[in-house]
């Protein structure tokens, strides 16, 4: 079976965004410094979403505490951002340690998986970092409720 670097799950459109060509890129070479090269190249874009949707989870957290009634006075502190973000870095290297490991196990016989990893985990760090703004507008609402009723 030849798993060369054709793309494999790939949308297939004429004219493709760059946002296409990082969510669906190649697969890395299939050895381990391939792969470790091909996550690393990616890890800025990464960091650069990650930090977006923390400052726009920040702004709408800072919106919603702020809303009428008993709006909250919520400190920004620069430790736990730090922290986040140093944690994802850390989790991040679990997308080359779960790609070399199944290409290893499987001994090459089945497809890339680092798009499909990448795009996962892409996917619930950004989430991960929206997540405070659902809570934020949960006790809003529970804050309006207790003051309409």
């Amino acid at each position: 079976m030849d798993h060369s670097l054709e793309v494999f799950d790939r949308p297939e459109a004429e004219g493709a965004s760059s946002l296409t060509d990082f969510l669906y890129p190649a697969p890395a070479p299939r050895n381990t410094w391939g792969i470790i090269k091909w996550w690393e190249a990616r890890r800025l874009k990464y960091n650069l979403i990650l930090g977006g949707s923390g400052v726009v989870s920040l702004g709408i957290i800072r919106v919603l505490s702020s809303l009428p009634p008993d709006s909250l006075n919520i400190p920004y502190l620069w430790q736990p951002i730090v922290m986040f973000g140093l944690l994802a870095n850390a989790c991040y290297l679990l997308g080359p340690a779960a790609e070399i490991a199944v290409e290893k196990l499987s001994r090459g016989k089945i497809l890339p998986t680092g798009p499909g990893f990448f795009r996962m985990g892409l996917t619930f760090s950004v989430g991960l970092t929206l997540f405070p703004t659902l809570l934020f507008a949960v006790d809003w609402g529970i804050r309006l409720l207790r003051w309409l009723f």
